[in-house]
């Protein structure tokens, strides 16, 4: 069994771990239902975050690949298979599918863990197994939409009858990212799906994996060919190619500012396609003076160290009332001090590595940005182990607004606390980013 409990047990203590017996199930492009090798047979390595080793080569799409999957993309959307399933179909087949993502749970969380590095087990708070449940639900909340799509009838002056329809609006493209990949799968096919479009969608080359595994899952379910294409590879090509393409007509991404802006500027120089963005932040946290300290603390620490700190959403600028400001500072450190850092598949581990070299490096930089700006250094500001891709939950108190770590997002565990003395002012401060 993937992913299953065991015990240890050494001379003074019992060490609960879980086994990582994650498989790769696919390294090829899933284009109309089929498995297939890149046109040009060009193919990247996987990491394994935990222990910088190669985990395998999985193919790599690049536009000419992209067409292919587009090209099915239009056929099936233009299917009666696809076209007469209608929106009860649509339901069940979504349905189907979560079905099959509880089914293979704990394969699905193993590869997960293993490719992107978050803990396996929710046992801490947060982990694999929590984005297989989130995943789950989502797929359920939309097939519960997929029969209720409904359109208006409009009074009108004279003998007229007039009534609106929605329609699928045709072949999507998606680009999904590396922290949450199987959840930000979910919803991004979800919608998708349930309102009948076709989907081209691109992995983060970081963490193609449990995408691939899902597309035996997708097969397995019963959509029709051509319906989901998932290609792994790089966004300045395959990414690139997707938001050009004169044959989908939105593009869906998920993942930094800076990348959200190309993708505009492609839409707009090619058909103009609709585009949807959820990009990145610099969210705030405002503790005042009356809260109970130790619960802000707790709360604080799941908005920002949760998944390895890697979420758009984390709560990476902490405003404390003067009042509590030493206590929670104080608080803080110590918390985040005896934090357990280390294998994704141990038990007690509640922070796993970051995604990859490329982060990890960028966040070690950001810390040191901190210090050589004249934040203060609570807790942690280095890396733990020297294999892995690991760090040590960081803090820094003293923070000004002006400073880098409190202005640039950091997307990494380091917690940035500011102080405050009125709420009017901290209001202004909070939303002055």
């Amino acid at each position: 069994v993937h992913g299953q409990r065991s015990t240890h047990t050494a001379k003074h203590a019992a060490k609960e771990v879980f086994v990582n017996k994650a498989q790769v199930k696919e390294t090829k492009l899933f284009i109309n239902n089929e498995f297939v090798n890149s046109i040009s047979g060009k193919t990247f390595p996987v990491i394994n975050p935990a222990t910088e080793e190669v985990i395998c080569e999985v193919q790599e799409a690049l536009a000419a690949d992209v067409d292919v999957a587009v090209k099915a993309a239009n056929v099936a959307f233009e299917s009666s298979k696809w076209r007469e399933i209608g929106g009860t179909g649509r339901r069940d087949l979504l349905n189907k599918l979560a079905d099959l993502f509880e089914k293979h749970s704990t394969e699905l969380a193993a590869l997960e863990s293993l490719n992107n590095g978050k803990p396996f087990s929710q046992k801490n708070g947060y982990g694999s197994e929590t984005d297989l449940a989130l995943s789950v639900k989502c797929l359920r909340y939309y097939a519960g939409w997929a029969d209720k799509i409904q359109g208006k009838t409009v009074p009108l002056e004279g003998n007229f009858f007039c009534y609106t329809l929605h329609e699928a609006i045709g072949p999507v493209g998606q680009i999904i990212p590396w922290n949450f990949p199987l959840l930000m799968l979910a919803w991004k096919l979800g919608p998708a799906l349930a309102a009948g479009c076709t989907v081209v969608m691109k992995t983060s080359e970081k963490t193609p994996l449990s995408a691939l595994y899902v597309a035996h899952l997708i097969r397995e379910a019963g959509f029709p060919p051509g319906v989901v294409n998932i290609l792994s590879g790089y966004g300045h090509t395959a990414g690139q190619a997707i938001a050009r393409h004169m044959d989908l007509v939105k593009v869906a991404f998920t993942g930094s500012t800076g990348v959200g802006k190309q993708l505009l500027k492609y839409a707009a120089e090619s058909n103009l396609k609709r585009v949807t963005l959820e990009l990145g932040g610099k969210s705030p946290l405002i503790v005042l003076e009356d809260a109970d300290v130790e619960e802000a603390v707790n709360i604080a620490q799941v908005g920002l160290f949760l998944n390895q700190g890697q979420c758009c959403v984390a709560s990476s600028r902490l405003f404390v009332h003067e009042k509590v400001y030493d206590k929670f500072v104080a608080l803080s450190a110590a918390k985040a001090a005896a934090r357990v850092v280390g294998d994704p598949f141990d038990a007690k581990t509640q922070q796993g590595p970051q995604v990859d070299g490329i982060q990890f490096n960028k966040i070690l930089g950001m810390i040191e940005k901190g210090k050589s700006e004249g934040a203060r250094l609570v807790a942690g500001g280095s890396r733990v182990g020297n294999k892995g891709f690991f760090i040590a939950p960081t803090i820094f108190a003293d923070v000004k607004d002006d400073m880098t770590i409190a202005r640039e997002e950091i997307f990494g565990p380091v917690m940035s606390i500011l102080k405050f003395s009125s709420l009017d002012e901290v209001v202004q401060r909070a939303n002055a980013s």
